[in-house]
């Protein structure tokens, strides 16, 4: 996503696959896209070798938005509210409340056409 928000790449994989593995198969999909990308945030789940992987593959800045340990309970992290908020938007959405989809692809395209329909509600005046 990018700081707005909007889905820049999906990709549905089965559940089987590590988050870190499938983070790879989204920044894939987005190499020789978006050329003005230089930082990508995530969560701790992503540390490790996807740092340096991310740099090889395109010279991506991966950087880890860390919890602090010192507080209890709920910590709002900078940068991963914007995520949680595009979850938020796209649960809105019947077909992507539940795992109704049996085809990854149909996921996607369903995440895909919601994505458009918010984009559009957006640009709507008024």
């Amino acid at each position: 996503m990018d700081t707005l928000g909007l889905v820049l790449g999906v990709v549905v994989h089965a559940a089987h696959i590590q988050d870190r593995d499938g983070a790879k198969l989204v920044l894939e999909t987005l190499v020789g896209r978006f050329a003005r990308l230089k930082l990508i945030w995530a969560d701790g789940g992503y540390a490790g070798q996807l740092i340096e992987w991310t740099w090889t593959l395109s010279r991506w800045l991966l950087t880890i938005v860390k919890r602090n340990d010192d507080v209890k309970g709920f910590e709002v992290l900078p940068k991963r509210w914007i995520v949680e908020r595009t979850f938020a938007w796209l649960g809105k959405y019947r077909r992507l409340s539940k795992d109704y989809e049996t085809q990854v692809n149909s996921s996607e395209t369903m995440i895909k056409i919601a994505m458009i329909n918010l984009m559009l509600h957006r640009l709507k005046p008024g």
